[in-house]
This record gives structure tokens, sequence and C-alpha cells, in this order.
């Protein structure tokens, strides 16, 4: 779940990128916390 997640995010910021969408601080920020989310589900197994 949170890897989809994580990926969803993921996705959205690149299309954030490439669009130039005014609300790239904002896919910034979800992207740091999907990051994050995923590194300990894989930290803790």
């Amino acid at each position: 779940m949170l890897t989809t997640i994580a990926v969803v995010l993921i996705v959205l910021w690149l299309l954030g990128l490439v669009t130039s969408n005014t609300m790239g601080g904002l896919i910034h920020v979800l992207l740091v916390i999907a990051v994050i989310m995923f590194l300990l589900r894989v930290i803790n197994g």
C-alpha cells in the first residue's frame, strides 16, 4: 500500500516538473513524505 502511494506521488511529482505546475512546492513536500515512508517500511522490514 505504501509503495503504491510512493510510486503515485513520484509520478505526480515528475508530471509537475514537466508541466511546471504552480503547486510544485506541495508536490515536493509530498514526495519527501513518500520517500520517508518508503524508507521506514524498508528499514522496518
